[in-house]
């Protein structure tokens, strides 16, 4: 199963191109399929992430593609993609770095404190003000603490740990 905080966002399609299938993607950054032996996209489809191969792809620009997705080959076909956003692994584009990522990448990441050590496990972010808050499962209770950038010392997406520095008091509330 696809989950969204293992995709990033590359653009969205536009409206289809002919009438064989092929759909405009139009790109917010530098991707390549070249590397891959099976290039594909993914699109949210009825709250599903699912994944689409490409039979074929060429470039109308630096910042446009004419895709062709394997199993649409219609114009009809290709309208049900229009004006959805695509994404893909982050591999894939070129000039990823973590200044891509939204907050909600890091739900399912634990949090270990400079001083106290492990903290818990992101399970929400709270958006619901203008602070974002990062949601803790700390002790088989909600711990709010908030999502910022100064916060964090370091960051490791391989065992999707946080390692940051709370203030004083944060986890005594």
């Amino acid at each position: 199963m696809i989950k969204k905080d293992d995709i990033v966002p590359i653009g969205y399609f536009a409206k289809p191109h002919g009438i064989k299938g092929e759909i405009n993607l139009i790109l917010s950054g530098d991707v390549s399929f070249d590397e891959w032996d099976e290039p594909y996209i993914i699109c949210e489809m009825d709250g599903i992430l699912v994944p689409f191969y490409l039979e074929e792809y060429r470039y109308k620009s630096d910042t446009t593609l004419f895709v062709k997705l394997e199993h649409i080959n219609s114009d009809e076909a290709a309208r049900e993609f229009a004006n959805r956003e695509v994404f893909c692994p982050p591999e894939v584009v070129l000039d990823y770095d973590d200044d891509r990522l939204t907050w909600s990448h890091f739900i399912g990441y634990k949090v270990f404190d400079n001083a106290h050590g492990l903290v818990g496990e992101i399970i929400d972010i709270d958006e619901s003000t203008l602070n974002i808050l990062l949601v803790i499962n700390h002790n088989d209770n909600e711990l709010l603490i908030p999502a910022a950038e100064e916060l964090i010392l370091s960051v490791d997406h391989d065992s999707k740990q946080l390692k940051v520095e709370l203030p004083d008091g944060l986890l005594d509330l």
